[in-house]
């Protein structure tokens, strides 16, 4: 069945949408805090099932300790688990950083790769790690697609889909490139702050006339 295509008044309210997320969310940038592309990197392997703020409480240490890919794929498994133990899942995180230094060492002179299709080859680096690091420090346009994206797309009726990836190719149809890396951290913002996985704050919500959630809580009176 041929995909339907996207109408004016579509296009008029995803318009809206983004002004409305610009002007309440000017200033955008990743939280989590690093110094380098390879420091990103890390951070954001880490950064699976765990919140920004225990990635930043673990890297603000690991760091200290092991800086460079180098540093990793010479260190133990059990050096570096130790180290990230509180961001969970920490024995394959481990394995992943540890083989993913030494892809960088072996195949990229220890230098993070600008492309998505060469750093997703990388042990244990997805589609939106791969975003996160391309977006916030080579500034190459790019949709990530997290939790909050995933959830707040749907709800927004800009995608029908659960899978990350289809999200991901329906967003870049419906929003303009230029916009693509704000874009995606508006909607992180706005998911931390207002649209949360539980109980959204409806009533307070800059886009309530523009989403039509079905579980939507409507405004007193």
């Amino acid at each position: 069945m041929a995909k339907k295509p996207l109408r004016v008044k579509d296009k008029t309210r995803v318009a809206k949408i983004l002004k409305i997320l610009k002007a309440t969310y000017p200033e955008v940038k990743t939280q989590l805090r690093h110094a380098n592309p390879f420091q990103l990197l890390v951070a954001t392997i880490l950064s699976a099932q765990c919140t920004d703020k225990q990635v930043n409480g673990v890297t603000n240490e690991l760091f200290k300790k092991l800086r460079t890919p180098y540093d990793f794929a010479s260190a133990s498994n059990e050096t570096i688990e130790k180290l990230i133990r509180p961001t969970g899942y920490f024995r394959n995180k481990a394995k992943n950083i540890k083989n993913c230094s030494k892809s960088l060492l072996e195949k990229h002179d220890g230098q993070v790769p600008q492309t998505l299709d060469e750093l997703i080859k990388l042990p244990g680096v997805g589609r939106k790690t791969a975003n996160v690091v391309l977006g916030s420090v080579f500034n190459i346009p790019g949709i990530v697609v997290d939790t909050h994206v995933a959830r707040i797309s749907k709800r927004l009726g800009l995608t029908e889909s659960n899978n990350p990836v289809k999200i991901e190719y329906d967003l870049m149809e419906i929003i303009p490139r230029k916009n693509w890396n704000v874009f995606s951290l508006q909607l992180i913002y706005f998911g931390r702050a207002i649209c949360k996985a539980r109980k959204p704050l409806c009533p307070t919500c800059p886009l309530y006339d523009l989403c039509d959630y079905p579980d939507k809580i409507f405004k007193p009176g």
